[in-house]
């Protein structure tokens, strides 16, 4: 569903990312709000991420870098791929993708929140994250503010550039990120292959 206007901005909402653990009580889920001065990713200029297992805030600002809890986010991915998220799973995408990522990564973790995913990338908790299906905007339009100005690297998989893809509700390509923009590459080729 969505709400048009005619206003200056667009306001880009997920009430809950990570739903099925919301509703299962696993905490690990969050509400995601992205501010854009336009209708793509290149134009968002705010992201909020409230993550409700942690308690943690994460914050970006177009230009002004991102934040945990209010602090700059000073740590970074590792340069290899140690720990790679694996998201928008089920066990049928986990077992037709997992494959393709020996020799890539060296461990999986699959948690159950993009946004949080992205995030965690940021701060250098995780190393590299996949969406396996086609993402929405909803799901990543906050985080990926996060990882930009962090400097680290996204791409949409099925329809690049990712700074040109809109802010509407429908889910368009898959979603690679990393610490550089060859490891971010090579997720990428991964998961077309």
């Amino acid at each position: 569903m969505g709400i048009h206007g005619d206003g200056r901005y667009t306001v880009v909402v997920d009430p809950i990312d990570g739903s099925l653990n919301a509703k299962r009580g696993i905490p690990f889920f969050s509400i995601s709000i992205a501010v854009a001065e336009g209708e793509t990713m290149d134009d968002v200029v705010f992201g909020y991420v409230f993550d409700f297992g942690t308690g943690e805030e994460w914050t970006a600002t177009r230009g002004g870098g991102a934040f945990l809890n209010g602090e700059p986010i000073t740590e970074r991915p590792k340069d290899v791929l140690e720990i790679l998220s694996f998201e928008a799973t089920t066990t049928a995408y986990v077992s037709e993708n997992a494959a393709r990522f020996d020799g890539v990564a060296v461990r999986l973790r699959i948690m159950g929140s993009l946004a949080i995913t992205l995030c965690h990338l940021a701060a250098g908790r995780v190393d590299g994250g996949v969406s396996l299906k086609a993402a929405r905007s909803v799901d990543i339009a906050a985080a990926q503010l996060l990882v930009r100005e962090q400097g680290l690297a996204i791409e949409l998989c099925d329809m690049p550039p990712f700074g040109s893809a809109p802010l509407d509700l429908v889910g368009r390509s898959r979603v690679a990120a990393a610490g550089t923009d060859a490891l971010c590459r090579e997720l990428a080729v991964a998961l077309r292959n």
